[in-house]
């Protein structure tokens, strides 16, 4: 099983020195979830292309900085290749901004949100559970795909978690984060991409919530063996 990892998050440098990109912490996050797969990042965001269809099994689109409504050079393709996912029936879990991205190709609507940025840990009602899960975010999903339905929600964040009538499913909050790995962010990123008051926002809520490791990890599995079916 060979399993896509689209990195669409910038890692700017001296800033994030030594701190791991995005793509690195899904496979960390996932694979030891789903030892029979061969995981490729591909740096999308520093210009590579996206892959051939022949070339995988299935994708994870990962988190951005960008919005749905950006003018990037791999923004339109990156909305293709999503169609193109769909028609060839190539499964597809998406983190975040892919969350928001797969919701605004597939008929829905993603947007920055009147709560404005979320940062730390929040609670969601996830796939019948009450759990945890790492955010940050400012923009959400507000309109649902005509071919999906809602399996996590919050007051803070109404569409959480989607499931599609093909294969795909997606989640707002961040599975693959870690909290040491938050702390550091949010330490280094005081006063640039984060308020004080954000930045000690996010820290207070990481000390009184328990996230689990392996959040969302079955739902991705169950996706990518192939036994998802939209209830």
């Amino acid at each position: 099983m060979r399993i896509a990892v689209l990195e669409l998050t910038g890692h700017p440098l001296p800033l994030l020195e030594g701190l791991p990109r995005t793509s690195r912490q899904i496979r960390d996050w996932l694979a030891p979830h789903l030892p029979e797969a061969e995981f490729t990042s591909v740096d999308v965001v520093d210009g590579a292309p996206l892959p051939a269809f022949s070339d995988f099994d299935g994708v994870v689109v990962g988190g951005s900085e960008f919005g749905v409504y950006d003018n990037t050079e791999w923004m339109q393709p990156l909305r293709d290749f999503l169609e193109g996912c769909r028609a060839q029936a190539k499964p597809v879990f998406g983190i975040c901004f892919g969350h928001q991205i797969m919701a605004d190709v597939y008929g829905g609507k993603a947007e920055k949100a009147e709560v404005g940025n979320i940062v730390g840990a929040r609670g969601f009602d996830y796939d019948g559970t009450r759990v945890d899960g790492y955010v940050w975010h400012q923009d959400q999903v507000t309109c649902v795909p005509p071919s999906a339905r809602v399996t996590g929600a919050a007051d803070h964040c109404p569409v959480g978690a989607l499931d599609y009538a093909f294969p795909a499913r997606s989640v707002q909050f961040h599975p693959e984060y870690q909290a040491h790995h938050l702390r550091d962010l949010f330490a280094r990123g005081r006063d640039i991409f984060l308020t004080g008051q954000e930045a000690d926002d996010g820290l207070a809520s990481l000390e009184s919530s328990r996230v689990p490791q392996d959040l969302a990890a079955a739902q991705a599995v169950e996706l990518f063996r192939g036994t998802f079916t939209q209830k």
